[in-house]
């Protein structure tokens, strides 16, 4: 049986996946595939890459990256939107070979014939976020409700709660 998608040109950004017929909500598409690198090997191989806005890099646990550049398929061309129709779900091995861990694409809702698939990539950078950073890092997912960049916001400390004197 034919998979429900296909790759082809997005008005988003470069490739992405579409529907090829309805596919139902809550709907395990395909499997993120790759090279699996540990992080240091991938910050090897990636050194200074996050200067283009453009990954394949999909990080699997604390220890593992899958790097679809190599490898791949075609999960890697599914884009980023700020309102996703999909989601990526990290499948823990059951018995804690975390080589063995998956990434699996799945729907969050019905998707109709020729919808675009997206998902929202969250992407952690380690360095402080300029307007610089998020400018490479755009989203071009043209939801009225876009944040403008496919990058999560840091978590600010919590603030130490003000008691009033009476």
């Amino acid at each position: 049986m034919s998979k429900p998608f296909k790759r082809r040109r997005s008005p988003i950004h470069g490739n992405g996946v579409f529907a090829t017929a309805r596919i139902p909500g809550e709907t395990e598409l395909v499997q993120y595939r790759g090279r699996l690198l540990t992080h240091a090997q991938a910050n090897r191989i990636y050194d200074g890459t996050t200067e283009n806005g453009h990954t394949f890099l999909f990080t699997l646990n604390e220890r593992y990256v899958i790097d679809a550049n190599v490898e791949g398929n075609v999960a890697r061309w599914i884009n980023h939107s700020c309102s996703p129709n999909c989601r990526a779900v990290i499948e823990e091995n059951q018995e804690g070979k975390r080589k063995q861990d998956r990434v699996l694409i799945e729907t969050l809702r019905e998707i109709a014939e020729g919808e675009e698939l997206t998902y929202d990539y969250g992407i952690s950078l380690e360095e402080r976020l300029t307007p610089r950073l998020k400018q490479i890092w755009a989203c071009r997912c043209g939801h009225p409700g876009c944040i403008g960049t496919m990058l999560k916001p840091k978590r600010r400390p919590a603030s130490a709660s003000r008691t009033e004197k009476a």
